[in-house]
């Protein structure tokens, strides 16, 4: 029987799990679309990747399989919607169950805080003076890549 990935938040744990480093994939689990940001392979930056339309569960899991095997990615970093007080709603339980079912990829999988990760890729989006109409194409994976780039400078920088 294959050994179940790691599934957590503990970033010393995750990183134990990752003990070559390796690209990660990020994600921002939408109800409607799925944002996708990748990291290299040394965790110095995260950049967006192609924002998916989010299905039944078995198409969506195809779709990140693909890319999966495409970028030869190492683990996983599902954004975890908490509440501004910390505590977990039922969309941090959606996404925790999302991450379950995920496990059947074989991946180590890392819950990130992703509080205000839409906010501030709003503002980067902005920045960037992309209009309004494009930005809402953009807003999920840059989302995505917010949350990536906050993990993985925790896992490079030993922050826990």
């Amino acid at each position: 029987m294959d050994a179940i990935p790691l599934i957590g938040d503990n970033v010393a744990d995750y990183r134990a799990a990752l003990p070559a480093g390796g690209a990660l994939l990020g994600l921002d689990l939408g109800t409607r679309t799925i944002g996708t940001a990748f990291c290299d392979a040394g965790w110095r930056f995260a950049s967006p990747g192609k924002t998916l339309p989010r299905g039944k569960f078995t198409a969506d899991k195809a779709q990140l399989a693909g890319l999966i095997a495409e970028r030869s990615i190492a683990g996983l970093v599902i954004g975890l919607p908490r509440n501004m007080d910390g505590s977990e709603g039922p969309r941090a339980q959606s996404s925790r169950a999302y991450a379950r079912n995920l496990a059947a990829l074989g991946l180590p999988i890392l819950l990130w805080d992703e509080r205000w990760s839409t906010a501030s890729a709003e503002r980067q989006l902005i920045a960037q003076d992309i209009s309004r109409a494009k930005r809402a194409g953009r807003i999920d994976a840059a989302a995505a890549a917010v949350i990536l780039q906050a993990a993985i400078d925790a896992l490079a920088g030993g922050f826990v």
